[in-house]
């Protein structure tokens, strides 16, 4: 198996997003379930709350633009602490598309965007 991860295998998509067989397996990356989504309408294969930024570290972000660059370095540094589960996420990246799952409003300023780069390896 290669060790590299195609790009194109690390997708992100908004929880109310409607599913797509192109998104291979769904990962939910939030620690809270979103809002008003029923398990089936979220169509997930795994959730992964664990690999979510801390509970402090989210309501400090608070979605503000203005954090982002900190967030970004604090949140990487609470994913690299966890390396088992980045593990995980990159061995299936490996094996096929992956789409991290989330439910924020933002879709450049939130965690799944830092995750995404993550498994990369960026």
């Amino acid at each position: 198996m290669s060790t590299r991860i195609v790009a194109g295998n690390v997708k992100l998509k908004r929880a109310y997003e409607q599913p797509a067989r192109e998104d291979g397996t769904r990962i939910l990356i939030d620690r809270l379930w979103p809002r008003g989504m029923s398990k089936k309408a979220a169509a997930l294969d795994l959730w992964m709350k664990d690999i979510a930024p801390s509970t402090e570290l989210r309501k400090w972000f608070g979605h503000e633009p203005s954090r982002w660059e900190e967030f970004r370095r604090l949140y990487a540094d609470e994913v690299r602490s966890k390396a088992e589960l980045l593990g995980q996420l990159r061995v299936l990246a490996r094996q096929g598309p992956i789409t991290l799952v989330y439910s924020a409003h933002d879709e450049a300023h939130n965690d799944a965007v830092v995750l995404r780069d993550l498994i990369l390896g960026r």
